[in-house]
């Protein structure tokens, strides 16, 4: 073989590996092109079924608020967000696999990063199985006012991690689902009445047939305490220095305070005009001139 041979069929290699590597970026270049239009034109897609879904959560909840119906704002809030991620992560993998990359190897690397997103988020993953939990068995939906971990607050929304209350003096906190689901929950909203319970002490000198009476009186005439049950008004301890007198009324959970600050404040009223003595803790102090 001559150099000028040589030297020919080198440089026909070259030619035949730059079009070669030509062909390729052209190809891998539409490729990437469609695979961006793709994924954009899919994600605004996801997005805009996604608030559908919320829109119509929203409009069957006032729906059925009109007619008096509790229902849970979170459930169609939540499904969105999962149906929205979850799509869109199906979407990329299915883009990445047309751009000709192995998605076995992406596979496996994604497994082994969740192994270890899973043991350095042990904490989050309970929560988060917590609030499956929490919308699955509904132990308080929003707008409910409850006592769980310590704290005590209307529910403002329900997260997939956490729920969050705001206090009665407008305070928020946040309480991680997992603790909260696998504690012990107060709902006090769950049922449309309440009870009021009082203890109120009187003097043995004074006449609690007639403190009764007024109790009665009180209650029987107060426009939110309810008929049936009836008001339960009975001497119910002989304590140390006074007679008390156990009373509970029943009421719609949302008039509770007002029927309890009600009551207390018209009983000392009337014990004082009918001359009841309510006892309170004394001290006589002696002093002994030697």
């Amino acid at each position: 073989m001559s150099w000028n041979e040589f030297w020919a069929m080198v440089g026909n290699w070259f030619v035949d590996a730059g079009k070669s590597i030509v062909s390729w970026g052209a190809n891998t270049g539409i490729k990437i092109i469609i695979s961006l239009l793709v994924l954009f034109i899919s994600f605004k897609i996801i997005n805009a079924i996604a608030k559908k879904i919320e829109k119509a959560g929203e409009k069957k909840t006032l729906e059925n608020e009109k007619h008096l119906v509790k229902t849970d704002k979170t459930v169609m809030k939540t499904l969105a967000y999962i149906f929205k991620l979850v799509l869109k992560i199906v979407v990329a993998i299915c883009l990445i696999g047309y751009l000709g990359i192995d998605t076995s190897g992406l596979t496996a690397l994604i497994a082994s990063f969740g192994v270890c997103i899973g043991l350095a988020v042990n904490g989050a993953l309970s929560n988060l199985a917590g609030g499956v939990l929490i919308l699955l068995t509904r132990p308080f939906r929003v707008d409910d006012y409850i006592e769980a971990q310590g704290y005590v607050g209307t529910v403002s929304d329900i997260h997939i991690t956490n729920t969050k209350l705001i206090t009665p003096d407008n305070k928020v906190i946040y309480i991680p689902n997992g603790p909260l689901a696998n504690g012990n929950i107060l709902n006090y909203s769950e049922k449309d009445t309440r009870r009021v319970d009082f203890s109120f002490s009187i003097a043995y000198g004074a006449d609690h047939e007639k403190a009764k009476a007024i109790i009665k009186e009180i209650c029987d005439n107060h426009e939110l305490v309810l008929k049936d049950p009836a008001p339960f008004i009975r001497v119910g301890e002989h304590a140390a220095s006074s007679i008390n007198i156990t009373t509970r009324v029943w009421t719609k959970s949302a008039d509770y305070w007002t029927v309890h600050f009600d009551i207390l404040e018209k009983v000392k009223i009337e014990f004082d005009n009918n001359g009841i003595e309510i006892p309170f803790d004394q001290l006589d102090v002696h002093i002994k001139n030697d």
